[in-house]
């Protein structure tokens, strides 16, 4: 994230809180609490009201007008057909927040703007939404390492049962998969996620295990077919 935006996104925060630890603005941004100091810092001194300290917290004295997002034509854009494919292909949860996301976005643009619409759509009017259905448990499972249970059908319609580690979804071509550490076959696995059955989360959560991991599958994928 750039500086800038960094400082922007301190101050869209501080607005919507009464009192907003360092700790809070870190881990919502990212960045440590040091940064954190610096950026406050520097706020106060262009002339933001920012009032409180380190330790206790900090608010705004007083509303402080934000000039509108400063996005392009292509930048828009780009938004729009982004949250257009989530609304479309992400499942309910996601499908959910794109919807607002989007919403506030619109809501400050600046006057140009306001008008703009992609014609790139993402329809669903054609879609089986429970190809999808799994989608909020594997995204939240994958995020909090949580082990899965799984019943699944591949492509030669034979059954398994798999007790996994859910590492990050893929959507290829119009297809969303699922890239686990299987325990049955000890090594990564990628599945089709409308072939899953059925989802059991087994409530055990999976440590960090080197040549196990999201990144280790990458770099081995990279070997293999990256270019000489």
């Amino acid at each position: 994230m750039r500086r800038a935006d960094r400082l922007f996104q301190i101050v869209q925060i501080l607005r919507s809180r009464r009192l907003t630890t360092a700790q809070q603005l870190a881990e919502r941004l990212e960045i440590s609490t040091r940064t954190v100091y610096r950026d406050i810092q520097d706020l106060c001194l262009s002339g933001i009201p920012i009032e409180g300290e380190a330790g206790v917290g900090y608010l705004l004295r007083q509303e402080v007008n934000v000039p509108p997002l400063m996005f392009n034509e292509a930048e828009l854009e780009a938004i729009q057909v982004g949250m257009r494919m989530v609304q479309a292909w992400g499942g309910s949860e996601l499908s959910s927040a794109a919807k607002q996301a989007m919403i506030k976005v619109e809501a400050v643009l600046p006057e140009r703007l306001q008008e703009y619409q992609s014609l790139m759509f993402a329809p669903d009017f054609y879609i089986d939404n429970d190809e999808f259905k799994f989608l909020d448990v594997l995204r939240k499972a994958s995020r909090l390492r949580e082990y899965l249970l799984m019943d699944y059908r591949d492509a030669k319609d034979e059954s398994s049962q798999r007790e996994i580690r859910p590492l990050a979804i893929y959507f290829w071509k119009g297809i969303w998969t699922l890239l686990a550490w299987c325990e049955l076959r000890d090594d990564f696995r990628n599945f089709r996620v409308d072939r899953i059955v059925g989802i059991t989360n087994l409530q055990r959560h999976f440590a960090v295990s080197p040549g196990q991991e999201m990144h280790d599958y990458i770099a081995m994928m990279e070997e293999k077919y990256g270019n000489d």
